[in-house]
């Protein structure tokens, strides 16, 4: 027997994130992190849009934006000016200032409420597959004193054998999962790097925040509580990119981009990054699966890092336990690989493209300039605020309609529901993890046809007076719309149908249900 359902290597955002999603859904799952506590240093200082959306699916944005200031407004690389969000379809029109430490120690906070322990000082050393699940060797490495994992404390230095029916690796761009599991990992290596220092300037008058820009290079200043980070290019890509970077050396940089002398104090963390481009060729590798930044680097634009693992996480988590539980179709965590490889690759484009622009060449210039022109319109603006922030994210969505509803593999809008006298929002009733099943129009033969589904599937009547078109939705536990209906809701006072409806509603309903819930848990009323 196995000692657990799921073993999750890394305890970053996205090990974090699915830690909760499979707390959430009683899967047997634990976390394993070499290091034997969590970070004080961070590169990643945000949580998007689109995270705020999905983190509201479970009820739980309102304790990340407590945490922080919120800013209506992003970078995206060679534009010269902020990026609008306001023109974004979501609930959440801004970006939230929070460290990634912080988002990490919240989602931990959570995974534990739910039953899913982290063990830190575990170094995964090793790993075999086979059909009936992962034996991973384990490594303790300078135990946390703090562990209080119910599992005998092993020895420092002693090698433990763990048994799981799934083994995940969030353990980041060097994923030792990856390698161990063969998964390549193609793309492009990094061309030029920055450096990166959280340091006090001497004199914080010195030296403005936000980019300073000279004929030499060009310095970035962030402030932080009680110190900066300062960013600025490297001239020359290192020797040895894993060469320490030391303050003298941060100093002589900073000082040349600017052409004067700033005095830089008290370093808290020094690094550099590059701007490599790479994405595993794989995200499901039979019983081993890949999330984060093991399964994908990209170029630092946007700052999205943290974003995309949470998102990696919020799909795979109810299909990997959905798997576990024994009632997801067989084809269902290879549609985790289809669907975020695919976000992968864009990620990607989208990245180089931004690293591209807002590099020093000056034959981009044209295009920086036709970028600038077409985000100063509103459609342009729109479009590429949904693409940073991933909110423009649209699945394909397997579906019997002949025209699709322009909301189809996109995450369904948080929708104001009547029952009664009470009003709810949509998200509010995915807090479970289960999908839903909306009757917006009172149809009996929609919830009969769905029934066989139950318990597997929340099936909620009510009225939404902002889209009276609307007849029925199923959405899935991330959020994303997997069929909706308005056949039998009148255009415009008519009677004919409108977008997005089918002939046969039951049947296409009952298709959806059928490739994302599997098969049905009990047989249907032959009536229906």
């Amino acid at each position: 027997m196995n000692d657990l359902d799921v073993l999750v290597v890394g305890a970053g955002p996205a090990g974090l994130m699915l830690a909760c999603e499979l707390g959430l859904a009683g899967v047997r799952a634990s976390v394993i992190e070499a290091h034997p506590r969590r970070l004080d240093f961070c590169r990643g200082f945000n949580l998007n849009a689109r995270s705020l959306d999905l983190l509201a699916l479970r009820g739980i944005a309102e304790e990340f934006l407590a945490e922080g200031p919120t800013v209506p407004a992003t970078t995206f690389s060679g534009l010269g000016r902020p990026l609008d969000l306001s023109t974004m379809d979501t609930d959440h029109r801004y970006a939230l200032g929070i460290a990634q430490t912080r988002v990490e120690e919240l989602l931990e906070q959570r995974a534990g409420e739910l039953g899913v322990p982290v063990r830190r000082g575990r170094r995964l050393t090793g790993l075999h597959q086979d059909a009936g699940g992962v034996t991973a060797t384990v490594r303790s490495v300078g135990l946390d004193e703090s562990d209080a994992a119910p599992r005998p404390r092993p020895a420092e230095g002693a090698d433990d054998r763990l048994r799981a029916g799934y083994l995940v690796g969030c353990d980041g761009g060097r994923s030792t999962v990856r390698k161990l599991a063969g998964i390549a990992f193609p793309g492009t290596t990094a061309t030029r790097y920055t450096l990166l220092g959280d340091v006090a300037l001497a004199d914080p008058a010195a030296l403005p925040f936000g980019p300073t820009v000279t004929g030499s290079g060009a310095v970035f200043v962030i402030p932080r509580p009680g110190y900066v980070r300062i960013l600025t290019a490297e001239p020359e890509p290192p020797a040895d990119r894993d060469a320490p970077v030391t303050l003298p050396y941060l100093q002589e940089t900073v000082d040349r981009a600017l052409g004067r002398h700033v005095r830089l104090t008290e370093p808290r963390w020094l690094t550099r990054f590059g701007d490599a481009a790479r994405q595993a060729q794989r995200y499901v590798e039979g019983r081993i699966l890949l999330a984060g930044d093991a399964a994908h680097i990209h170029p630092p634009a946007g700052a999205v890092g943290v974003n995309v693992a949470i998102d990696d996480a919020m799909n795979l988590g109810w299909k990997l336990a959905a798997t576990v539980r024994g009632w997801a179709p067989h084809t269902l965590l290879e549609t985790y690989h289809s669907e975020r490889h695919a976000a992968g690759e864009l990620l990607l484009r989208n990245t180089r493209a931004q690293a591209l622009l807002g590099g020093r060449d000056d034959g981009w210039e044209p295009v920086r300039e036709l970028f600038a022109d077409l985000a100063a319109q509103p459609a342009g603006t729109k479009y590429l605020a949904e693409l940073v922030t991933g909110v423009g994210t649209r699945y394909p969505m397997p579906a019997l309609d002949a025209r699709p509803h322009p909301w189809l593999g996109r995450m369904a809008p948080n929708l104001r529901l009547t029952d009664g006298t009470a009003t709810t929002g949509l998200a509010g009733m995915l807090a479970g993890g289960r999908a839903v099943l909306l009757d917006l129009a009172d149809r009996p033969e929609l919830r009969a046809a769905a029934a066989p589904w139950q318990p597997r599937l929340a099936v909620h009547t009510a009225r939404c007076a902002e889209h009276p078109e609307l007849s029925a939705m199923l959405v899935r536990p991330d959020g994303h719309v997997a069929w909706i209906d308005t056949a039998h809701v009148p255009a415009h006072g008519t009677g004919a149908s409108a977008t997005g409806g089918t002939a046969d509603p039951g049947r296409a309903l009952r298709h959806a249900l059928g490739v994302w819930l599997g098969e049905p848990a009990h047989a249907p009323d032959p009536a229906v």
